[in-house]
């Protein structure tokens, strides 16, 4: 986990990214279509699950900030918290001293572990229908 920043990185096929250059397009396109809708169901988890501190002016601040970004041909989704000022989402997540851990970025990716390659399955099959 990066310094400063809270997020799951989410990926598609990673053992096989030599052999995605063979596939059809289409079963490509239905595999970035799992992982997004998986990364989708991450966030939304989590802007349902994070603590909102009810005592501040900016309670909703994390559950406004999970976002998702994408990479490697969107094959690869990271979502949790990437701006500076959401430092804190890793203190939230993890706890300190002071305060116990609230997590809720690892609870819904352990959520949609189960889900995922059910997701992956069910894009490829409509995929060769």
């Amino acid at each position: 986990m990066a310094r400063g920043r809270a997020h799951v990185t989410i990926t598609g096929l990673a053992r096989l990214r030599d052999r995605l250059e063979d596939l059809p397009d289409e079963i490509k396109q239905a595999l970035v279509k799992g992982v997004r809708e998986s990364a989708e169901a991450v966030r939304d988890d989590v802007e349902r699950t994070v603590p909102v501190d009810t005592s501040g002016r900016d309670s909703h601040h994390l559950k406004d900030t999970v976002d998702i970004r994408y990479r490697e041909d969107d094959l690869v989704a990271d979502v949790g918290w990437f701006n500076q000022e959401d430092y804190y989402a890793f203190f939230v997540e993890r706890g300190t001293r002071s305060r116990p851990a609230q997590p809720s970025l690892h609870p819904a990716l352990e959520r949609e572990r189960g889900r995922y390659q059910a997701r992956l399955t069910d894009e490829v099959r409509r995929a060769l229908r």
